[in-house]
């Protein structure tokens, strides 16, 4: 058995294999390729590729822009910032209904951000010490909203509301241009409600190397945020490490993991698995469950639910890299779940809450059947730009404190530095650090005379 199809027979279901693997049969390779993303297999490739762009747009700046756009998005623009016409045009199109939801959708986000944002503090460590930490926001942040196989307004939303609660003095956002040059009108509503009107049509690495470099039409940033394909991902990371500019996390192609036990509604749950399967081919969807009986149930589901999906090819190419998983118990799907560190975690579980100390590592968790992850896509209040491919072990989703510095002051006092300068001259000295240790002593001299 390999990590990509499975000859054992789990279960009696008579619908065509879904990868379907029993975990206590994999040896430490299989397990392992069990659980690489369809992104991290090509990832060689997409460095090579992306790197081109980012030296191309470095270099040549608007005209590399145009040349990429033209190649990648099948059109050719003399301007790319959008502009009052667009945006009234906009205004005009998209439906009250649409309109009124994402009104909706940004109150319960902004409320959520809200609660959560850190406060700056002031604290005596010492008699004549204090310590403080001090909130700034970032100035000049870049927000990427993808639009390749399908426009997503909500993540307008998902960056541009906790961008507005930070305070940042300048926004910009840049999402990829439909066939007849015009940006999605939605998208362009979304940045409106949030105050955003700096937006210019770019997509892909492009519009990341725009971003992070600047050109004679898009201003550099300090601190790119959003989610894209494994290229948006690529750059972003490439960026960072060049020193550029500083970036949210790595948010790559959309992956979800289901947790389920035998009483789960297996309708339920092949809706989850489609919903994220249909974000694009190289998305993951993982099923763990101790019940063969379910996974045969879920099995039926899937097939019956993808071929009623408009987006069925792009949602049947991800499960060819999914993975339906027997397990022996429950505890042994949360320990494979920490291992993966999925970007989004349901738990379709009897008592969902009473796992939930168990996780250890996930970007954004849904408990139990009535909470599906398309509620946190669009209008829960949580926010969706969360890490991928495992990066949810070390980093967090967006919230107004990514978009903020926080800076420690310390102030002393003469009698300040007598009560705890000797502490620092000690720990000096014991690195070797002698102007450390001077310019402490130098001090404690001038207090004692």
């Amino acid at each position: 058995m390999s990590a990509t199809a499975s000859t054992d027979s789990i279960g009696t279901g008579s619908a065509p294999a879904w990868n379907r693997l029993q975990w206590s049969t994999l040896d430490a390779s299989q397990r392992d390729r069990a659980l690489t993303r369809p992104a991290q297999v090509v990832a060689e490739a997409t460095r090579g590729a992306v790197s081109e762009v980012l030296d191309a747009v470095r270099q040549r700046g608007d005209g590399a822009l145009r040349e990429f756009t033209a190649r990648f998005d099948r059109v050719e623009l003399d301007r790319f910032e959008v502009s009052a016409g667009e945006f009234a045009a906009a205004e005009a199109v998209v439906p009250v209904e649409l309109r009124q939801a994402m009104l909706d959708a940004k109150s319960r986000i902004e409320a959520f951000h809200r609660a959560g944002m850190a406060s700056a503090y002031a604290i005596e460590t010492a008699p004549g010490v204090v310590c403080e930490r001090m909130i700034r926001p970032v100035p000049r942040v870049g927000l990427y909203v993808p639009a390749g196989s399908a426009p997503l307004p909500s993540t307008a939303l998902m960056l541009c509301v906790p961008a507005a609660l930070a305070g940042c003095r300048q926004v910009v956002l840049c999402t990829p241009p439909r066939t007849d040059g015009t940006a999605d009108p939605a998208v362009l509503v979304a940045a409106k409600l949030c105050g955003v009107g700096s937006v210019f049509k770019l997509g892909g690495a492009q519009a990341i190397a725009a971003l992070a470099f600047g050109t004679e039409s898009v201003p550099r940033v300090d601190k790119i945020f959003g989610p894209g394909n494994s290229y948006v991902d690529e750059a972003k990371r490439q960026v960072a490490q060049s020193g550029a500019a500083a970036i949210d996390m790595p948010a790559g192609p959309s992956e979800v993991l289901v947790i389920a036990d035998a009483g789960a509604d297996a309708g339920f749950v092949a809706a989850d698995l489609l919903s994220q399967a249909e974000h694009g081919p190289d998305s993951q969807v993982l099923l763990l469950s101790d019940s063969a009986a379910f996974i045969d149930q879920v099995e039926a589901r899937l097939v019956e639910q993808l071929a009623a999906l408009p987006r069925a090819a792009i949602a049947a190419r991800a499960l060819s890299a999914s993975r339906l998983v027997l397990v022996d118990s429950l505890e042994e799907a949360f320990s494979i779940s920490n291992t993966y560190a999925p970007e989004h975690l349901i738990l379709a579980l009897r008592e969902p809450r009473a796992w939930l100390e168990r996780v250890e590592a996930a970007g954004s968790v849904f408990l139990g059947d009535w909470t599906p992850e398309a509620l946190g896509d669009y209008c829960s209040g949580t926010n969706h730009v969360l890490p991928t491919s495992g990066a949810a072990r070390a980093w967090s989703g967006v919230s107004v404190a990514s978009f903020q510095n926080f800076v420690s002051v310390q102030a002393a006092t003469p009698e300040g530095i007598a009560g705890i300068g000797n502490c620092a001259v000690t720990m000096a000295r014991a690195e070797q650090l002698d102007a450390h240790a001077n310019a402490v002593v130098l001090r404690l001299k001038a207090v004692a005379a």
